[in-house]
């Protein structure tokens, strides 16, 4: 273990926050079991107090503690995939603080593959309440200068360490009705998920947010998203694509950016480091390039249909 993981759960022990690196995006953590400390990360990001924090764990024996109870689909899921890029939510236990959980009567828990991420957790000696390190509804961070640009001057901490291996965040699967569903779709797909229980389903509109990222917009830059395909009469000033189609020379010329990517799994890892470069260059317009709902490419959408709500 590192001194400087030693040195950030140092805040965590003190009831302070502390943003790390994890697989799929950059997290801003506190002790879940302080309460003082957890409403710092939702006066920090600007976050409303009704949507939930997915709590991080080192070790799965925590589940036992934090949860009331573990379904067979849910163990199955977890016997798979953690630690992964995967969160589940199940009912909790009294001894988890109403401000992680928004007052709900559901826990999600995820215990990430990064080794910096679990090493840091098992060095703050409690589970850490985490949503991702960036201001509420912005794209969420890759690398630990997006972070410091939304937070610099204002957290005590950034745990600098590699970039996300994802780029997008954990697939979260509810587990506490009677069929199991998918409320955010991640790089855990859909597919592999229903080879554990074939009643997994996408959940697009739930009646219940036990989830962030399913209430509010999300992902968002400051430029207007639109998702399709840029054409020489359609590029505004300043515009930028993302997308895996080669443009040609017409098109490209008017665009002040764009980004090539080689594969579903390059796109989703880029998006947000795109939006947050369009950001830094004042770019009007960011055209993406849909992509099938199969695979990755669900959560692509998913991420991009909520980065262009009500533009």
């Amino acid at each position: 273990m590192t001194n400087s993981v030693i040195k950030a759960s140092s805040f965590i022990k003190k009831g302070d926050v502390a943003a790390f690196p994890t697989e799929t995006v950059y997290g801003l953590g506190a002790n879940t079991y302080n309460e003082k400390a957890v409403r710092k990360i939702f006066i920090v990001k600007g976050r409303p107090a009704d949507n939930p924090l997915i709590v991080h764990i080192a070790n799965k024996k925590d589940i036992g503690v934090l949860a009331a109870e573990i379904p067979g689909t849910a163990k199955k899921i977890i016997k798979k995939f953690f630690p992964g890029p995967i969160t589940l939510i199940l009912r909790k236990n009294e001894i988890v603080p109403d401000i992680v959980t928004a007052g709900l009567e559901t826990i999600a828990v995820r215990m990430p593959s990064s080794k910096i991420a679990r090493e840091f957790i098992k060095a703050c000696g409690v589970p850490v309440a985490a949503p991702s390190a960036n201001l509420s509804g912005s794209p969420s961070p890759t690398v630990y200068t997006h972070v410091l640009h939304d937070f610099d001057g204002k957290i005590p901490c950034i745990l600098a360490g590699p970039p996300a291996k994802y780029g997008l965040e954990s697939t979260v699967v509810d587990c506490t009705d009677k069929f199991p569903a998918i409320l955010r779709p991640g790089i855990v797909t859909l597919e592999q998920l229903k080879e554990i229980d074939r009643r997994i389903k996408f959940q697009k509109n739930p009646k219940k947010i036990k989830s962030p990222g399913q209430k509010y917009k999300h992902y968002a830059p400051k430029s207007n998203v639109k998702l399709q395909m840029p054409n020489v009469k359609t590029i505004l000033d300043y515009s930028a694509f993302i997308g895996f189609n080669k443009l040609n020379k017409k098109v490209l010329s008017k665009l002040a950016l764009y980004k090539i990517c080689s594969s579903p799994e390059d796109y989703g890892k880029k998006l947000f480091s795109f939006f947050r470069s369009c950001d830094t260059k004042n770019i009007k317009v960011i055209y993406c390039q849909k992509v099938p709902e199969k695979g990755i490419g669900l959560a692509i959408m998913n991420r991009l249909r909520k980065a262009a709500i009500d533009r």
